[in-house]
């Protein structure tokens, strides 16, 4: 958790500098028709995360307690790794099927905004877990229901989650269409 929270901030403090001075316009444009928008990237970030807040909750409450799948799966070791591992190279594109949370075509200007104070709510939920071993509490994706790791490796995998899409981001502003300011 130490390097957890530093990391949240850091994308937080990086998104309204790289993007938070982007007009709707620019925020919302999008390089093809089936490519995200900026804006887009950032409101999946928001959905995603927010799928894992009654989870921490339960997490930093102490009353959390493993199913008898996340205590035996044997899958747990090899998920966490996996995802994270697959979060981290934007070559290989491992996806996992999320239309409820998909983006809607365009998203309100404030998005950066918006995305800056979720950060600060998921930091602050984070931090009310910093007395449980993170490392003995298993649990199961929200994604793919088979999936289990540690809510260690769990809290990895949303950094590495929200640096994937950061990335993309980028990407989109560097095209070569992209709306001048």
């Amino acid at each position: 958790m130490n390097e957890i929270i530093p990391e949240l901030q850091t994308i937080s403090d990086d998104a309204r500098k790289t993007f938070g001075a982007l007009s709707a316009e620019r925020l919302n444009w999008r390089p093809a028709p089936d490519a995200w928008s900026v804006g887009q990237c950032f409101e999946h970030l928001i959905k995603s995360n927010e799928l894992l807040f009654d989870e921490i909750d339960r997490v930093a409450a102490g009353d959390r307690r493993n199913s008898f799948w996340e205590n035996w799966s044997p899958l747990t070791g090899f998920g966490g790794g996996f995802l994270i591992k697959s979060l981290r190279s934007d070559q290989k594109k491992f996806k996992i099927p999320t239309p409820k949370i998909a983006p809607p075509s365009a998203v309100d200007a404030a998005i950066i905004e918006k995305f800056a104070d979720h950060q600060a709510e998921l930091i602050g939920k984070i931090e009310r877990c910093a007395n449980v071993d993170r490392r003995k509490i298993v649990v199961t994706s929200p994604f793919l229901k088979l999936m289990t790791y540690r809510f260690d490796d769990g809290l990895t995998i949303i950094v590495e989650h929200e640096k994937r899409h950061f990335r993309q981001a980028e990407r989109v502003t560097q095209t070569e269409n992209f709306p001048a300011a």
